[in-house]
């Protein structure tokens, strides 16, 4: 379905019904008068995106390869993201999806908001007010990880942002401006700020399918730390987990060793609701969870075993020892993969199929996703520590991860030294890895590939590379990228912290980003740079 501009279908039916003729004046059904507190609970149900970004920010990121052409993608947007082009799929995980989902979120939270004014702002409706207000906030925060460059403060003046959708639309064709990225993040900043202090568990009937207080406050912290506000991070990070964060970490033994061997039963229990980990769940109409699980679909990129996963990601030996040992040795995400070789994947996201006609087997492939959890959030919080220098606050938030991630394992400063020490890919000297799985360490090179990246730093500054500072961020960035495998979330790592990849091709040179890329900023889907909204730029 092609939508024009950001229209919003729920606003401007709502304008299609004004008028002062007295038929026209009788509302023909619930749908387009919002008045009490039962229909905008309701109506925000629907302020959650439908559509989510994680098959094409995972294909943007390091955490695919090309594979070869013995394989085949699945669906075009998987190929036109990992080739870094501009999207011409309309697909459900295309950009041009993610785009309008957002935005129509966006509407769905700006019409309640009217609605809750229209209706004197009692304090009865405080709450929803307050989900309204952070659902508008996601969407536009979920654009902005896609289609923007990261926030920089040196130049976030002039960094093009987004369309911050603040009311209900009520023009046909509205004039939008991109605007900077000082104001979309400050816009952002103000709602959840607004926001925060309103939430009231009380009012779900299925909190975690809600911004209930700890996935708004685990949002909060992850927005600040995108912002580079860390003290502001690790004050909503402890909102979010308390005094006694090992409450909400996920039980990965149980996940590994005491649920039975079956990738179904495994992924069910990943985004169960009553996992007091999970923060916020979404429900998305989206083929990643096929492409980017244990089905054998979308082979052709992916997150391949020898080059990615026994090297950069969950399998690299490490601090905790070799992946192929015990389960009691290593991360024990690492021993719960599914998946060819070519695409082995953790298991999170089973994929379901949704029956529109059982006959003909037709329907949507669909999926349920974790959008906010403790560990993350702690992880946000420990990496704020480090780069405002507390590394003994960070190593303390490192250990409590690792705690709950790999056998109870426990870290030094100086294991993490070892581990992550400088890395210099030209000459393959530098970074050793703990154990080769034989009992003796290896080295990272550029054949051999790196967990540890080169870091530029975006408008801040951190220790120089080797230092301890330096370290720990490196530690906390590869648990961040395996902490968010199959979510996009290293997509965004990788522009917050000026990494530079590279994606191989088959029979081509391999395709370098580099740090002053724009394609680290997705194009605008092509209909609304049709209808006049400024693209992003791209080198000829």
């Amino acid at each position: 379905m092609k939508k024009l501009h950001l229209v919003y279908i729920f606003a401007t039916s709502l304008l299609a019904l004004t008028s002062c003729d007295d038929f026209l004046d009788k509302v023909p059904d619930d749908r387009a008068e919002v008045n009490t507190e039962d229909k905008i609970a309701k109506l925000l149900v629907s302020a959650y995106a439908g559509s989510n970004s994680n098959l094409i920010l995972e294909m943007s990121s390091d955490n695919a390869r090309d594979n070869g052409t013995s394989y085949d993608f699945d669906e075009l947007e998987q190929e036109e993201a990992y080739l870094w082009k501009d999207q011409t799929s309309t697909d459900n995980d295309a950009a041009q999806s993610v785009w309008d989902a957002c935005y129509m979120a966006a509407a769905h939270a700006n019409q309640a908001l009217a609605a809750i004014e229209e209706m004197g702002n009692p304090a009865s409706l405080s709450a929803y007010r307050g989900e309204a207000l952070l659902c508008r906030a996601w969407a536009h925060f979920q654009l902005a990880n896609v289609f923007c460059l990261a926030y920089n403060p040196a130049t976030a003046d002039t960094d093009m942002g987004l369309p911050y959708s603040l009311a209900p639309e009520t023009e046909v064709k509205p004039d939008y401006q991109r605007g900077t990225m000082a104001e979309l993040y400050k816009h952002i900043s103000d709602d959840i700020d607004e926001g925060l202090p309103l939430i009231n568990d009380k009012v779900y009937t299925a909190p975690k399918y809600h911004f209930n207080k700890n996935a708004a406050y685990a949002f909060g912290a992850r927005f600040n730390l995108f912002y580079q506000k860390w003290d502001k991070c690790i004050e909503y990070a402890n909102a979010a987990l308390g005094s006694n964060p090992a409450n909400f970490l996920r039980n990965w033994y149980h996940l590994v060793v005491e649920l039975a061997s079956d990738y179904e039963t495994r992924c069910n229990a990943y985004i169960n609701a009553s996992e007091n980990a999970n923060f916020l769940l979404q429900t998305a109409a989206s083929s990643s969870g096929y492409i980017l699980g244990a089905w054998s679909l979308g082979t052709r990129y992916g997150h391949e075993q020898t080059n990615i996963t026994r090297v950069e990601t969950y399998r690299a030996p490490g601090i905790w020892g070799a992946w192929d040992s015990p389960v009691n040795v290593g991360l024990y995400m690492s021993h719960s993969c599914w998946g060819p070789v070519q695409t082995l994947n953790i298991s999170k996201y089973y994929g379901y199929f949704e029956y529109t006609d059982k006959v003909n087997r037709i329907g949507y492939r669909r999926n349920v996703y974790v959008q906010f959890c403790g560990d993350e959030t702690l992880l946000c919080r420990a990496e704020a520590y480090a780069v405002k220098g507390d590394l003994a606050n960070a190593l303390k938030d490192m250990n409590l991860w690792l705690s709950t991630n790999s056998a109870n394992l426990q870290t030094t400063q100086e294991l993490v030294n070892q581990r992550y020490g400088t890395y210099d890919a030209e000459n393959d000297t530098g970074m050793k890895y703990m154990d080769d799985g034989n009992g003796g360490p290896i080295a990272a090179s550029a054949e051999n590939g790196s967990a540890k990246k080169h870091l530029h730093p975006l408008g801040f500054t951190i220790g120089e590379e080797g230092s301890d500072q330096e370290n720990m961020i490196q530690f906390i960035l590869h648990m961040r990228r395996c902490q968010t495998m199959q979510e996009g979330g290293r997509w965004c790592d990788i522009k917050r912290w000026g990494i530079e990849i590279a994606h191989n091709r088959e029979g081509l040179p391999d395709d370098k980003l580099l740090l002053d890329d724009p394609r680290r900023a997705l194009q605008l889907p092509a209909d609304v740079i049709s209808a006049g909204l400024t693209p992003n730029p791209r080198n000829k």
